[in-house]
């Protein structure tokens, strides 16, 4: 009942400069993002609020040339106006819960119709590759599809991430909320975001 969000927010990407003109100027279109490890399944990915995060993401790119789906070469941030529309927010308890349900229906059918390993969540505290994750969101949409739901527009979630600000801290350094947007109509226009003096952030 409540999974509409009406409002607006902002959010950063981080990409090549060249992507960043390119959307901005509408001489391409977003791409979604279909990696097996994505965090909140396929779709096109949002720092919610945080330009700092998309310019580091941008800048973390250029060290890893085996993305040559995203080779970043001049790293810069995209600001973006979203629309959350009908969102699978695993900040209110009903998404919470939906995750929860397609879990278990996910490890039902994963066990009676395959033999492989089940997918796990991997690479350090963190687990950045999350491969389970990314599979159980997945399927609950398609599961979702099969029940005759309204399909999600957007997936959005709070990480903890990084080291405790200080000892026994309950804050982290790299907590953040990202943003999956599904339906590319909830993206209502593109910037390239300034900074604390106005300047253009590069």
């Amino acid at each position: 009942m409540y999974t509409h969000r009406p409002n607006l927010l902002l959010a950063f990407h981080g990409c090549d400069r060249e992507v960043r003109d390119g959307l901005v100027l509408g001489k391409i279109q977003p791409e979604a993002s279909q990696n097996d490890y994505d965090w909140l399944g396929w779709g096109m990915y949002f720092w919610e609020n945080n330009k700092h995060r998309g310019l580091d993401w941008a800048n973390l790119l250029t060290q890893h040339p085996e993305h040559s789906d995203r080779r970043v070469k001049e790293p810069a941030v995209l600001g973006a106006v979203i629309s959350l529309g009908n969102c699978l927010d695993l900040l209110d308890g009903e998404g919470i819960a939906l995750v929860s349900e397609a879990h278990a229906e996910f490890l039902q059918r994963f066990g009676t119709r395959t033999s492989a390993a089940l997918p796990e969540n991997r690479l350090g505290p963190d687990h950045s590759l999350r491969y389970l994750d990314c599979a159980v969101i997945n399927f609950l949409h398609k599961y979702l599809a099969e029940l005759g739901q309204p399909p999600f527009d957007s997936v959005r979630a709070m990480f903890p991430e990084g080291e405790p600000l200080y000892d026994k801290a309950g804050f982290r350094d790299r907590n953040h909320i990202q943003v999956c947007v599904r339906n590319s109509d909830c993206i209502k226009g593109f910037f390239i975001p300034r900074d604390e003096n106005g300047m253009i952030v590069e």
